[in-house]
Protein backbone atom coordinates (compact mmCIF):
# COMPACT_ATOMS: atom_id res chain seq x y z
CA UNK A 1 0.00 0.00 0.00
CA UNK A 2 1.35 3.35 -0.82
CA UNK A 3 0.10 6.23 1.41
CA UNK A 4 0.91 10.03 0.41
CA UNK A 5 0.69 12.71 2.46
CA UNK A 6 0.17 15.99 0.40
CA UNK A 7 1.22 19.24 2.26
CA UNK A 8 3.96 22.15 2.48
CA UNK A 9 5.03 21.58 5.85
CA UNK A 10 2.55 23.83 7.94
CA UNK A 11 1.50 22.38 11.28
CA UNK A 12 -1.78 20.95 10.27
CA UNK A 13 0.69 18.58 7.87
CA UNK A 14 2.95 17.57 10.32
CA UNK A 15 0.40 16.44 12.37
CA UNK A 16 -1.46 14.19 9.95
CA UNK A 17 1.76 12.96 9.00
CA UNK A 18 2.30 11.80 12.10
CA UNK A 19 -1.18 10.05 12.91
CA UNK A 20 -0.84 8.29 9.26
CA UNK A 21 2.24 6.77 11.29
CA UNK A 22 0.46 5.78 14.23
CA UNK A 23 -2.21 4.56 12.24
CA UNK A 24 0.09 2.43 9.91
CA UNK A 25 1.31 1.23 12.86
CA UNK A 26 -1.82 0.40 15.03
CA UNK A 27 -3.10 -1.48 11.59
CA UNK A 28 0.05 -3.34 10.83
CA UNK A 29 -0.81 -3.20 7.26
CA UNK A 30 2.42 -2.79 5.38
CA UNK A 31 2.43 0.47 3.67
CA UNK A 32 5.28 3.36 2.26
CA UNK A 33 4.27 6.48 3.80
CA UNK A 34 6.04 9.47 1.84
CA UNK A 35 5.76 13.39 2.61
CA UNK A 36 5.11 15.56 -0.76
CA UNK A 37 6.44 18.47 -0.32
CA UNK A 38 5.83 19.42 -3.88
CA UNK A 39 3.14 22.02 -4.76
CA UNK A 40 2.70 20.93 -8.47
CA UNK A 41 2.92 17.14 -7.27
CA UNK A 42 0.29 18.11 -4.71
CA UNK A 43 -1.63 19.81 -7.33
CA UNK A 44 -1.73 16.91 -10.00
CA UNK A 45 -4.09 14.97 -7.25
CA UNK A 46 -6.67 17.63 -7.65
CA UNK A 47 -5.69 18.96 -4.60
CA UNK A 48 -6.35 22.67 -3.57
CA UNK A 49 -6.54 22.48 0.61
CA UNK A 50 -3.64 20.99 2.56
CA UNK A 51 -2.77 18.84 4.36
CA UNK A 52 -4.28 15.55 2.22
CA UNK A 53 -4.11 11.85 2.40
CA UNK A 54 -4.00 10.27 -0.30
CA UNK A 55 -4.31 6.14 -0.39
CA UNK A 56 -3.10 3.84 -3.64
CA UNK A 57 -3.54 6.88 -5.95
CA UNK A 58 -6.89 7.99 -4.37
CA UNK A 59 -7.52 11.29 -2.64
CA UNK A 60 -8.96 10.34 0.81
CA UNK A 61 -9.08 13.41 2.60
CA UNK A 62 -8.03 17.45 2.10
CA UNK A 63 -8.05 20.58 4.13
CA UNK A 64 -8.44 18.65 7.36
CA UNK A 65 -6.19 17.14 9.91
CA UNK A 66 -7.95 13.26 10.80
CA UNK A 67 -7.76 11.62 14.00
CA UNK A 68 -5.50 8.25 14.09
CA UNK A 69 -8.83 6.53 14.19
CA UNK A 70 -10.05 7.73 11.07
CA UNK A 71 -6.73 7.60 9.52
CA UNK A 72 -6.70 3.57 10.46
CA UNK A 73 -10.42 3.13 9.19
CA UNK A 74 -9.24 4.63 5.67
CA UNK A 75 -6.23 2.14 5.44
CA UNK A 76 -8.32 -0.78 6.51
CA UNK A 77 -10.73 -0.55 3.77
CA UNK A 78 -7.92 0.37 1.08
CA UNK A 79 -6.91 -3.04 2.64
CA UNK A 80 -9.45 -4.63 1.77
Amino acid sequence: MEIKVLGTGCSKCKKLEAAVQEAVAKTGVAAQVTKVTDIQEIMSFGVMSTPALVIDGSVKSSGRVLSVNDVAALIEGAAN
